[in-house]
């Protein structure tokens, strides 16, 4: 057992991993004071929010455990000095997103924001501190945070002061949506580290809600690479079934049958075999691209060009759904009304990053199309900014709609791109009547079953059922 107590924690970074992390140890460890802090002084605001409806993240029970913890030894502050001074242990959960530029510009991660914050906890960090890194890292990172913390202890020397660290790796393994379940039932928790007393440390906060044996402990590089391998494989299954979805669409055979007959194997189990429009979110991208950089550097061309087609088939997805609507649509949206139903990337989240929705709706307004978009979590705010980023040659016209009804208003077609409970088992012949005829429902999440369009007078094509 650790001689280590831990008392009080702070984690730098309130986004979609710290905030609900730091929520469930709060909640299963109610003897340790937990803060969250974050630069970003709306952010904060939004967690301290008294309306639970305003939290700046939607994960299905969430607001729960925030009434159950927040003031009583769960805190939100952008006080980073007094929260990093007081804590045992440290986690960073900051954002670690592609470089735009420089030396692996488009592949490798931008690190600014975990050396800003390894030199935050060197500056205020007090007596011994374990520090955790949270965010999807690339393999060898806790090298540089090593090397940040040895500059401060030796300069502290020279002032006789006490400063010791000791960094673990305890990456997240959290399905957007499903974030609060998989923290308080995890398959499992790695750590990875050098110093035993402070692994153990670590491991016993786990283990007031995980069992032990479903703790994994590693040295540090194997737990760093474990993380970005998990997203990878993931990943590759998406591309995988897309790339049979397309196949299905050719030959007349039905990607679910096909899911399912390949699912039944045990030797390759039933998950991530739900083809769709592509993966999104904040990491599979991001992650692929790194595990190609660093492929690269580490001298395996060959493993960079394995791992870096399954990004390029993803992207392919989505641009061969765009040219599908397309086709149908007598081979030009130009001036027509197009109903975008969900933005998020995946159902119970209002995350957008890498979303499809957001390069299938930037190619349909770069023809002409106008969009009307529905989305139960995904803010108009969020909408704008997403389509920001993009520059149109053509002016894009498209507006948010607040109902399903709203947005299928003199649409031409509709096109299902994010699987929300409310999608499934809609009243198409009520709907049909706000739509101009001939017209399309495109449907790439499975979630329209044909026997529903029948006498409606709509035309219906599912991504992976042939015809």
């Amino acid at each position: 057992m650790s001689s280590i107590k831990i008392r009080k924690i702070c984690c730098i970074g309130a986004g979609y991993v710290g905030g609900p992390t730091m929520s469930v140890i709060a909640d299963k460890c109610p003897d340790i004071e937990v803060r969250v802090v974050d630069i970003n002084k709306e952010r904060i605001a939004a967690w301290n929010d008294n309306d639970l409806n305003n939290l700046p993240i939607f994960e299905p029970g969430l607001d729960q455990i925030i009434s159950r913890t927040r003031g009583r030894n769960l805190f939100f502050s952008s006080d980073m000095e007094k929260s990093i001074s007081y804590a045992d242990m440290i986690f960073i959960s900051v954002n670690t997103p592609t470089k735009t530029k420089g030396l692996g510009a488009g592949k490798a991660s931008d690190l600014s924001w975990v050396e800003a914050s390894a030199r935050q906890v060197a500056q205020y960090a007090n007596g011994h501190t374990i520090v955790v890194e949270k965010s999807t890292l690339p393999v060898r990172t806790a090298q540089a945070i090593k090397e940040i913390l040895k500059t401060t202890i030796r300069e502290n020397q020279k002032n006789e002061t006490t400063k010791t660290f000791s960094v673990l790796s305890n990456p997240e393994f959290l399905a957007e949506g499903t974030a609060i379940n998989d923290l308080e039932k995890p398959d499992r928790v790695l750590i990875g580290g050098e110093d035993p007393q402070a692994i153990n440390a670590l491991v016993n906060i786990y283990l007031n809600w995980v069992s032990s044996d479903q703790i994994i402990c590693t040295n540090l590089w194997s737990s760093e690479l474990s993380k970005l391998a998990a997203n990878a494989f993931l990943a590759q299954r998406i591309s995988s079934i897309n790339s049979i979805s397309a196949f299905c669409e050719a030959t007349g055979a039905d990607i679910k049958e096909v899911a399912k007959a390949i699912g039944t194997d045990k030797r390759i189990g039933n998950q991530f075999l739900s083809a769709g429009p592509g993966f999104g979110g904040s990491c599979f991208k991001k992650d692929i691209l790194n595990l190609v950089y660093l492929s690269g550097y580490f001298g395996l061309p060959e493993v960079a060009n394995y791992w870096n087609q399954v990004v390029l088939l993803n992207t392919w997805q989505q641009d061969r759904i765009y040219k599908i609507v397309l086709e149908k649509l007598f081979g030009t949206v130009n001036g027509k009304n197009i109903a975008i139903l969900g933005f998020s990337f995946k159902a119970n989240t209002n995350d957008t990053r890498e979303s499809p929705a957001i390069r299938i709706s930037c190619e349909l307004l770069e023809e002409g199309a106008f969009l009307s978009i529905y989305d139960p979590k995904v803010s108009i705010e969020r909408m704008k900014e997403d389509f920001e980023n993009h520059s149109f040659d053509n002016p894009m016209i498209w507006k948010m709609a607040n109902s399903i009804q709203e947005a299928l208003q003199n649409a031409d077609a509709v096109l299902i791109l994010t699987a929300w409970d409310e999608f499934f088992g809609l009243d198409w012949n009520y709907l049909a009547s706000f739509m101009r005829k001939p017209a399309w429902i495109f449907d790439t999440r499975s979630v329209v079953n044909r026997e529903e369009i029948k006498n409606t007078g709509l035309n219906l094509w599912k991504l992976g059922e042939g015809t």
